[in-house]
């Protein structure tokens, strides 16, 4: 079974009703790491409702969250906001410095700045959660049972945190976080307790109190998270290893939950999704690819199914390059595949026929309307990449490309306007670049060596009465290679150096294929021109 239908097969024994929740706090910009626990959230709910159960996606924005220090990209300002809810500061303006004006005019936050572009990108993934904003909860008094539950019982709370996290917490520790005057969580420290007020003293030495049913505060994240559970009815949320560890913020968060009065969900630990070459990403340390710069790349359905067609506790290594292509072709393969027809084969094996129903599920969470057919196009993402450089227009590159019907040409049209984007990029790969000259590089022709020189001209020669295709102009290089002493490197560095200026590049054949044989020739000769000056 998939991993999406495992999961609702194990929710199926637990209810009829669901609610998969997902949580990030809004600090910084969303990146492709994060996408993937809202997928996989996504991914269940749609397998629940596959399997017949009632399921719905819930988004938890962890705005209550304090701003925790000054990241790169804002203005050294913010340090006056450092310890302030996200929630309860304006967001960065153009220079990074804080929109006091908006913020006092629309209300507009630091976490709704950051998050308004996520949810974009998620629509466009199909993914369209209800939000619950968590500082809206504390204000609104949701946290106050489990806020009074901790506070009336801090030594319960303190022993199971300790033991099961096996770290000891400061002398000073209490199960709420006031907020200061001027509502700053750091440096607060806590003196008494009254319900429903915390008493404390601020870092300047101010005396105040908070009341825990107002929201004048929050509780710490190891109490905060199963908290939400019991508020908001979650049965059922995917996270990251690291809370999935042994003594992790999950294994406390059970014990705890119970305290509260909610069974904890059932949990889905995944890997991280890290750059390639660049390790785990990071929206403070800048080392991210953002989903919208992600969707300018690949249609939604591809970045679906990255998510869809790895199991959750293996890592992916996301490769704006190379890596991406392969994704792109493995998905086009996938998508074109006759499941029914394959699994209808008896000879298949019981791990061949597991293999082939993943790879048919993963599709099928692929689609970003549930439900719909995904389309496949007769194009590989190598062979448009190279379409996209060598034709003049969308019309010129649909022609080179088996007919297709209405829906399907739409679907290449898409796939066509993003791989311009991809190209016009630092992310596209060099040895899918296709530089064609529009006159001889004198450089690069003078750089070969006197074997290879006249190798310009015989190439000329051979291509002029082919037929123009990938196979004809493959049988030309190599009777070119044929001649005494001359071998397909040879002719290889000739072809680069006259079309390309270049020692090397992707593969030549299907380049020129592509290309008006007249202006090929023409090149050809006016490179074998300058060899004989």
């Amino acid at each position: 079974m998939h991993w999406a239908d495992v999961m609702a097969e194990r929710l199926g024994r637990r209810g009829p009703r669901h609610i998969v929740a997902t949580g990030i706090t809004p600090s910084g910009e969303f990146h492709i790491g994060h996408i993937r626990e809202i997928l996989t959230g996504d991914m269940i709910v749609r397998a629940a409702k596959h399997a017949g159960l009632e399921a719905e996606l819930v988004f938890v924005v962890d705005n209550a969250d304090p701003l925790r220090k000054v990241y790169p990209f804002l203005d050294e300002s913010y340090s006056q906001l450092i310890g302030h809810q996200l929630g309860a500061i304006p967001a960065p303006d153009a220079e990074g410095k804080p929109d006091w004006n908006r913020f006092e005019q629309d209300g507009w936050t630091y976490g709704d700045h950051f998050l308004a572009p996520f949810l974009d990108a998620l629509a466009q993934l199909g993914v369209r959660p209800r939000l619950l904003p968590n500082l809206q909860a504390y204000r609104s008094g949701q946290f106050a049972s489990a806020a009074k539950y901790a506070c009336d019982n801090p030594d319960e709370i303190r022993e199971i945190i300790e033991r099961v996290s096996g770290r000891e917490l400061p002398a000073g520790w209490f199960p709420w976080q006031p907020l200061d005057a001027k509502g700053n969580l750091d440096g607060v420290k806590v003196t008494g307790y009254d319900y429903p007020l915390v008493h404390f003293v601020d870092a300047e030495g101010t005396r105040g109190s908070s009341d825990i049913t107002k929201g004048d505060g929050k509780l710490p994240w190891r109490l905060d998270w199963p908290a939400k559970w019991g508020i908001n009815a979650i049965t059922c949320e995917p996270f990251g290893k690291d809370h999935g560890a042994a003594g992790g913020s999950y294994a406390t968060g059970k014990e705890l939950s119970v305290l509260f009065g909610h069974e904890p969900p059932e949990p889905l630990t995944y890997e991280w999704i890290s750059l390639r070459g660049q390790g785990a990403m990071s929206s403070s340390a800048g080392n991210t690819v953002g989903p919208v710069e992600a969707l300018q790349l690949v249609p939604p359905e591809i970045l679906r199914f990255l998510v869809a067609n790895t199991k959750p506790k293996k890592a992916i290594e996301f490769d704006t390059g190379m890596g991406l292509v392969k994704l792109a072709d493995e998905f086009e393969r996938s998508s074109g595949r006759d499941f029914e027809s394959e699994l209808k084969d008896e000879g298949l094996s019981r791990r061949q026929r597991v293999q082939v129903e993943d790879v048919q599920a993963a599709v099928r969470l692929s689609s970003v309307v549930d439900g719909s057919t995904t389309h496949a196009t007769s194009s590989t993402f190598r062979h448009l990449a190279l379409l996209a450089q060598v034709k003049h227009g969308d019309e010129e590159v649909l022609s080179a490309i088996t007919t297709e019907d209405g829906d399907a040409k739409d679907v290449l049209l898409d796939r066509l306007r993003r791989m311009r984007t991809w190209i016009a990029s630092s992310h596209f790969p060099d040895e899918l670049r296709v530089v064609l000259l529009d006159e001889p590089s004198p450089d690069a022709l003078n750089a070969l060596s006197p074997t290879q020189q006249p190798l310009v001209a015989a190439l000329k020669e051979a291509l002029l009465h082919v037929t123009w295709d990938e196979q004809g102009i493959t049988d030309a290089m190599k009777s070119v290679a044929g001649l005494d002493g001359v071998g397909m490197r040879d002719v290889y560095r000739a072809a680069y150096a006259s079309l390309m200026g270049l020692e090397k590049g992707p593969r030549l054949a299907p380049i020129l294929a592509n290309c008006k044989k007249v202006e090929i020739l023409g090149l050809l000769e006016k490179s074998a021109n300058h060899v004989l000056q």
